[in-house]
């Protein structure tokens, strides 16, 4: 996403979610924990323009998604949501399906790695969300469910078509995405698609450490290694490593390169700028 803005100054006040920044580390939680989290219209719209903003300051290096309460996020409400797509029209559903997909996608192309911290459920575009981050730190309570086809709907649903099978591959993704059915905890992190199972209750702790280790690091290394993970999920290989090389290059012009090599030859820990 482009650094550069217009004349319209930060959103300060979120309705449907709560964000703090603090020392590079911006958390993002979901405030509806009497709904288990559940979604409406405006949370998709505040978390799209939110990861936009943040995007464009050069103040987040790592982000960590949270939910208030009992669980993660259920997904969609259905009496906020689902009730009221029924009386839509084509062109309204397809705006609202676009803006969910928005949402996916700024995940995936905002410049810091983002951290989804989850506790009980996380379920339909919850379920997506948490697929979108770059992390899935879990505890033993949490339960995985792609929800869309219970509804009567595709199961790829926000682009988890396309992300399910890269992470867990062909075979789980089609049993998770056709069948429904919760994966909790144990499975989840055998089949991948956990990045860091803790004990009970400690999974917005471990987020939290993790994302305070990465926006120590150097984090520009991080932005240009997640643009190329998503970015190559689609080439041969050709053109894959001739664009590992143009970024290399261009990271070899970096102050964070140069102070590697200052900090091993003083024998001290480098001072990462993220530049």
């Amino acid at each position: 996403m482009s650094p550069f803005i217009g004349s319209a100054a930060r959103t300060s006040d979120w309705r449907h979610l709560r964000c703090t920044v603090a020392d590079g580390v911006a958390t993002v939680t979901l405030t509806r924990p009497e709904k288990l989290n559940a979604l409406t219209f405006g949370s998709y719209a505040d978390l799209r323009d939110l990861l936009a903003e943040l995007s464009r300051e050069k103040s987040v290096r790592a982000l960590v998604l949270a939910g208030e309460g009992r669980g993660f996020c259920s997904g969609g409400d259905v009496d906020e949501i689902i009730g009221a797509t029924l009386s839509m029209d084509t062109g309204r559903l397809l705006d609202f399906n676009r803006m969910t997909g928005q949402v996916v996608r700024a995940v995936r192309e905002c410049p810091f790695p983002v951290i989804a911290a989850v506790h009980g459920v996380a379920a339909g575009a919850g379920a997506v969300l948490a697929l979108a981050a770059d992390f899935r730190v879990a505890d033993p309570s949490a339960r995985f469910a792609f929800l869309f086809t219970k509804v009567g709907l595709s199961g790829g649903d926000m682009g988890a078509a396309y992300l399910l099978p890269r992470i867990v591959g062909l075979g789980h993704a089609t049993r998770l995405l056709m069948l429904g059915e919760p994966v909790r905890a144990p499975e989840a992190e055998r089949i991948g698609l956990i990045s860091e199972l803790t004990e009970e209750g400690r999974a917005d702790e471990a987020a939290q450490a993790l994302a305070r280790r990465l926006a120590d690091g150097p984090a520009l290394a991080y932005a240009q290694t997640k643009a190329l993970l998503t970015a190559e999920l689609d080439m041969p290989l050709a053109a894959s490593v001739e664009l590992d090389a143009a970024t290399q290059a261009l990271l070899m012009h970096g102050e964070d390169y140069a102070e590697f090599h200052a900090a091993f030859t003083e024998k001290r820990p480098p001072k990462w700028r993220g530049r």
